[in-house]
């Protein structure tokens, strides 16, 4: 039976290459200075069209790895006696012309496909593998998921704006949002500006000491662009349900203490109502041009202008957890819920997990039951490496029964990593692997990450506050794209996790391998398997109800494996 599947396969790829059509498009391999990227033009970006799963006991696993591979299909069924092998990338397998890169995937599949028909000319080998069982319990089941996500700043628009033909434009759009990109469904904004935007600006920042904010009527030229980009981006991608998080950098300097952008600035207790009014406005402005708004927070990292304003160059505004108890619970918390916006979803927080859970807290007992407005908790990632998961195991008992979400991640923002992307780099997309399933593990139902695309030293960035990001911009010619390893590992978590799928049990038997599964609302179980060791691994897969697998993974890769 494995023979006559194996034909069948080899037979339905050869006509895919030669002339059958297909969604799916490969990775451009492209050699850059820390590793390999995905290289997207105008006129080819690679994609892959979601698995389909024929038969009951049949899987998909894709697979990247830090020697090339980027989303490799392959298939294969429970139950079967046969170890199932990924073969890794190499590199001679790339050739110039498309003719000599079919020619070789045709052979490769021939090979295959004679070595599965044929078991006895496969050649004598050792294996020095190591063997990990993993258990899949589908009946201990944890938390919902919300979705994955990016965000759309004003560098990211800049740099959207920059890339002048429509055709590229849309593949970072679709890239990111389309089922056969990463699958996103969450996407964060800024309310006017933040650290990464030309300069620092806000909604009504004249005329000065306006309590009925008269000049907020219409939207910022900058976000009449941005808006349009966000909306194209929705169209094109045909993502069903975009959900959309806001949250502030800044008041206008008007309403704050010290009268700056940044800096040890709080808010004037006078325009409490004031900043209340802001968020509904500006709530409002996106409705009426065609985005509506899923959530907001209380406002980007809080400790920045109180605690941190030294170090902290960009725009802030600065609160205390009694302060902002009081404007949540008198200003905020009624404004938005007395209007016709009410079900929007209020994150509180919105800063490091070490400020959690005694943020809210503080907050209750200024004002008992003020984090009752509260529908969520938004952490961002940063310094998690020294402040554990007792924190946030802490918050999810205090905030139980709300949605806990990071709302922002990055690599390059500490003292000792370099403050720019480092093209290729396979490391970086491994910190990203390690920490979403970590967080996952925490049991967060979404994970948002930052900028969508930077250019090639992290920016731009009015305060040189630089970052690394996932898709990289080449802005010498505007002409192409770098897909950089993290977009993959990203993409190994939410390309086949949609919205409203549960995690359930995965326990690994040793550390070598590290791994996180889902019950989809179709019934399919996803599930993502991280080799980080530097040798490939046996991994026996065992399903409650479907049975066992046996995978060979190499050394340094991702997969997600798919089934019913």
């Amino acid at each position: 039976m494995f023979r006559c599947r194996s034909l069948l396969l080899l037979g339905s790829l050869l006509i895919a290459i030669i002339g059958g059509h297909s969604e799916s498009f490969p990775c451009k391999l492209r050699d850059a200075q820390y590793g390999k990227v995905c290289v997207c033009t105008a006129d080819y970006c690679d994609y892959l069209e979601n698995p389909t799963l024929k038969e009951d006991q049949e899987f998909a696993l894709i697979s990247s790895t830090k020697q090339g591979l980027r989303f490799e299909v392959s298939n294969g069924y429970f139950g079967a006696k046969d170890k199932y092998t990924i073969k890794d990338y190499e590199e001679s397998s790339t050739k110039n012309s498309k003719d000599d890169n079919n020619a070789t995937i045709i052979s490769r599949l021939i090979d295959e496909a004679l070595a599965a028909v044929f078991p006895q000319s496969k050649k004598a080998s050792v294996s020095t593998s190591r063997s990990v069982t993993i258990k899949l319990d589908r009946s201990k089941r944890f938390q919902r998921m919300e979705g994955f996500g990016g965000s759309f700043t004003g560098a990211v628009s800049y740099l959207v704006e920059n890339y002048k033909e429509q055709k590229i434009q849309d593949h970072l759009y679709k890239s990111f949002y389309a089922d056969d990109g990463l699958g996103f469904n969450l996407l964060r904004v800024a309310m006017g500006g933040c650290d990464f935007d030309l300069q620092a600006w806000a909604y009504n920042e004249k005329p000065e000491n306006d309590t009925k904010l008269t000049n907020m009527d219409k939207l910022d030229d900058r976000d009449v662009i941005r808006v349009e980009q966000i909306k194209r981006m929705r169209d094109v991608s045909g993502v069903k349900k975009l959900r959309i998080k806001g949250a502030a950098w800044s008041a206008p300097p008007w309403m704050k203490t010290n009268n700056r952008w940044t800096g040890f600035g709080l808010l004037k207790r006078e325009y409490y109502q004031t900043w209340a009014d802001y968020h509904l406005k500006w709530v409002d402005l996106m409705e009426s041009n065609g985005l509506p708004i899923w959530a907001i927070s209380t406002g980007n990292e809080p400790t920045n202008g109180v605690f941190f304003m030294f170090f902290v160059k960009f725009m802030s505004l600065g609160w205390t957890p009694q302060s902002q108890a009081i404007w949540l619970n008198d200003h905020l918390g009624p404004t938005l819920r007395n209007s016709k916006y009410k079900d929007i979803v209020l994150f509180g927080n919105d800063d490091q997990r070490y400020t959690s859970p005694y943020w809210f807290q503080m907050m209750n007992r200024t004002r008992p039951n003020s984090i009752n407005y509260l529908d969520g908790v938004a952490l961002h990632w940063y310094w998690d490496e020294i402040f554990g998961s007792s924190f946030v195991d802490k918050t999810n008992d205090y905030m139980a029964d709300k949605i806990h979400i990071i709302s922002e991640s990055c690599i390059g923002d500490k003292p000792w990593q370099q403050a720019k992307p480092l093209i290729g780099s396979w490391d970086r997309g491994e910190k990203y692997a390690r920490s979403w399933l970590s967080h996952l593990k925490d049991n967060f139902h979404a994970m948002v990450d930052w900028n969508i695309i930077l250019d090639e030293e992290g920016g731009p960035n009015y305060v040189s506050n630089t970052v690394d990001a996932p898709v990289v911009a080449n802005t010498t010619t505007y002409t192409e794209f770098y897909k950089q390893p993290i977009f993959y590992i990203l993409g190994h978590f939410s390309k086949l996790v949609p919205e409203g799928s549960v995690r359930i049990e995965a326990i690994p038997s040793n550390v070598n391998l590290d791994a996180v599964a889902f019950m989809r609302p179709d019934d399919k179980i996803a599930a993502v398997f991280f080799n980080s060791g530097r040798a490939d691994l046996d991994i026996i897969i065992v399903d409650s109800v479907r049975g066992n697998v046996t995978l060979n993974i190499p050394a340094k890769s991702i997969h997600t494996l798919l089934y019913n």
